[in-house]
């Protein structure tokens, strides 16, 4: 199944030196989901040859410019262009005015459904599950009310060992049953065993998206594990200062913050427009955390 993410803007509150600001979609299945949709996320998605009427569902972690700026402009485009789909947006509870002033005001009557599910950034809360995955936003320490948001695949089924069940005659009947895992009993009461007749599933993946936040070790808990894990990585560790009193975290910081949480593989982003070559910020993360990236526009990284 594919669970891949494309990194669509990368930069923080302003763009600079070719980065946009904060927008990434998620493949799942096929399913596209965008996370946060900064000023010139059309422009990126059409740069990078990504539909927008695949996209399924819109996240936004919460209401500075940088992260939701682009979302009219774009919600209004898949009207124009004749949208039908239903389209699901999850964000702040006052993102819903924000919107809809926009669309009194000039006179926009949606083609399609646009189904607003506010989120409360106070608590961890499961806040979409599908055939694909599950979804729980969590609280970040940002200036204004901010959430994560953790992307869990579900568990997927168990794959037939055609040759055992041929060897063993087993009904078609208890094919779906052994999938699950469980064994089944024939109406003649033979037992087949799954464990004897199929190959384990494949292990479920993660992605967590950390937008803007201090490290203030409060969200940890919600992004134990993951495979995947994009933080926010704005300053380098020298204007540690600056990002405490900005609500932000260093590159430093977002590396320690992986090795404790056990994430198999670092991604970092919003970078402040005062630099313009990354390495430093790379090369930061990398001496406590290896395996760490930069969150570079038009990259496509597997969830693996």
């Amino acid at each position: 199944m594919t669970f891949e993410l494309t990194i669509l803007g990368s930069n923080s509150a302003t763009p600079a030196y070719g980065r946009n600001q904060t927008s990434q979609v998620l493949n799942i299945n096929e399913k596209l989901y965008l996370i946060d949709c900064g000023e010139g996320t059309q422009l990126q998605l059409m740069k990078y040859n990504i539909k927008s009427s695949r996209i399924k569902y819109i996240f936004i972690s919460h209401l500075h410019g940088d992260h939701y700026l682009g979302l009219v402009g774009l919600i209004s485009s898949m009207h124009l262009i004749g949208r039908k789909e239903e389209l699901t947006l999850f964000g702040p509870p006052e993102l819903k005015e924000i919107i809809d002033i926009h669309l009194l005001h000039s006179d926009t009557r949606l083609r399609y459904p646009l189904i607003f599910h506010p989120v409360q950034p106070s608590q961890e809360q499961v806040i979409l599950e599908n055939d694909d995955v599950i979804v729980r936003s969590f609280p970040l320490d940002h200036r204004i009310p901010c959430t994560g948001f953790r992307f869990d695949e579900r568990a997927r089924l168990a794959k037939i060992n055609i040759e055992a069940v041929k060897a063993q005659g087993v009904p078609t009947e208890c094919l779906p049953v052994l999938k699950q895992g469980m064994d089944c009993v024939s109406d003649d009461g033979k037992v087949y065993k799954s464990a004897e007749l199929t190959y384990p599933p494949p292990l479920t993946r993660s992605y967590a998206f950390c937008s803007d936040t201090l490290d203030s070790g409060s969200y940890h808990d919600s992004i134990k594990g993951v495979n995947l894990l994009y933080h926010e990585a704005t300053f380098l560790n020298d204007l540690l200062l600056r990002a405490v009193e900005t609500y932000h975290t260093t590159a430093l910081q977002a590396g320690v913050i992986a090795k404790n949480v056990l994430a198999k593989k670092l991604l970092l982003g919003h970078f402040s427009a005062r630099y313009r070559n990354l390495e430093p910020l790379l090369n930061e993360s990398k001496s406590v955390f290896q395996n760490s990236f930069l969150a570079m526009e038009g990259v496509t990284f597997p969830v693996e």
